[in-house]
């Protein structure tokens, strides 16, 4: 019984739906055609916003990770200089830290200050030191360079370098050239250096700084032996669980003394980079505040297209009554209507949204100031569980919405109704 009279409200629904597309000159037209546009634009701006806010947030954090991993392990002297103090990094705590789950990789390095200089120029650097595999296998913390390379290809010697392509341009430098370097500790000396690769990350702050070579050229320099480093850059599979993964690690190698006397610490990257992983906090409550505007928006479009359509079918709804249908029965018929509408609003809104999402995603269409957001272009990601629970959330929060307008219709006599006629 209950499926019949479901049945019957649906058939009046589509009725009524196919009598306004058919109508040139009823009141309720323009306004659906309002409310349509609202649901599209509205689905449209949120799926837009929340695919390039989750691009974006990934985009920067595989930049700064690239950089510097996801955690590190370092001397526990607080130095938050990059002239570290070293600590012993010898096989048992390498496998004591991959044994932590959801640790992909550790890669030992070493950081040192040091000033280039050219015949026209001087620039201040950091130099940065990976070991150089004599199987030529590519470590994780080269992978990350080895994407970035533009020209030429991964130090091999010692003396080997590779720099970012801002300071290869600001130097006026390029593959092939030899440069001097300075290092000031208690005297300065001085190393020439072959460029052998020139890479572009497009994180504008760090390219400027670092500069990439190998680890033995840093230990000699600091009069390190084999085993000494600035610390461990650790690379994990599941951010999501970076706070859980760096306790596990700073409990597994905080309570015991390396052979040197040194305790050790566990940093995050979020710890590293307060400044930049505070303002990419600031885009959750960004993306918020739109969906919460494209809610109201649309939510306020389809009320009003719903008050006139009822407006419009007064004598329907008028008839109805006298017939013996109750407020319950006539309202559901016109949230048939609105759920229509709604799906279709969503349908073309996703076709839009996906589609311009694609052409950014493939062509990067809009630039960024890659100074500014440390990207140079508007990232996407596709996540498509956010993407299924927006649609969702927006098909029942408009439903839920509509059952404002539809309480006109307990107001609505027959009586009123044929003294109207």
């Amino acid at each position: 019984m209950n499926i019949k009279i479901m049945r019957t409200e649906y058939q009046i629904a589509k009725r009524i739906s196919q009598s306004n597309n058919n109508a040139d000159k009823t009141m309720s037209k323009p306004a659906i055609k309002v409310a349509f546009l609202g649901i599209v634009i509205g689905i449209m701006v949120m799926i837009l916003t929340i695919f390039i806010a989750i691009g974006f947030k990934r985009a920067v954090t595989e930049k700064v990770s690239g950089f510097g991993g996801d955690i590190r392990v370092v001397n526990y002297d607080k130095n938050l200089t990059y002239e570290m103090q070293p600590i012993i990094a010898n096989d048992s705590l390498i496998h004591k830290i991959l044994n932590v789950s959801n640790v992909n990789s550790a890669e030992v390095f070493i950081t040192k200050p040091a000033m280039i200089k050219t015949n026209d120029s001087f620039e201040g650097i950091v130099l940065k030191g990976y070991v150089i595999d004599s199987t030529q296998n590519i470590h994780e913390g080269w992978q990350f360079f080895q994407d970035c390379l533009t020209d030429g290809h991964l130090p091999k010697q010692n003396q080997d370098i590779i720099i970012s392509k801002t300071t290869a341009t600001r130097l006026k430098l390029k593959v092939g050239n030899s440069i001097f370097c300075y290092f000031i500790n208690d005297q300065i000396r001085a190393r020439k250096l072959n460029i052998t690769g020139i890479y572009d990350s497009g994180f504008e702050e760090a390219d400027r700084q670092f500069v990439v070579g190998n680890i033995k050229l840093l230990q000699q320099l600091n009069g390190w032996n084999g085993s000494q480093v600035s610390g461990v850059e650790i690379r994990i599979k599941d951010f999501s669980k970076l706070d859980q993964t760096t306790t596990k690690i700073y409990y597994k190698t905080a309570n015991v003394a390396d052979s040197d006397g040194n305790f050790l610490d566990t940093q995050d990257l979020r710890q590293l980079n307060v400044a930049i992983f505070s303002w990419l906090a600031l885009l959750d409550m960004d993306v918020l505040v739109i969906i919460l505007l494209m809610l109201i928006v649309s939510g306020f479009n389809i009320i009003s297209g719903l008050i006139i359509l009822i407006l419009d079918h007064v004598q329907l709804i008028g008839t109805l009554k006298a017939l013996g249908a109750n407020n319950t029965f006539i309202s559901k018929i016109f949230l048939w209507q609105s759920l229509f509408l709604l799906i279709k609003g969503l349908f073309w809104g996703n076709i839009l949204g996906l589609t311009l999402a694609l052409l950014q995603y493939l062509f990067h269409i809009i630039p960024l100031d890659s100074t500014t957001y440390y990207v140079s272009y508007v990232p996407i990601c596709f996540h498509w569980g956010w993407w299924l629970l927006l649609n969702i959330g927006t098909l029942i929060i408009s439903m839920l919405i509509l059952l404002i307008p539809t309480q006109i219709i307990a107001r609505i006599s027959p009586s009123e109704v044929m003294k109207f006629d």
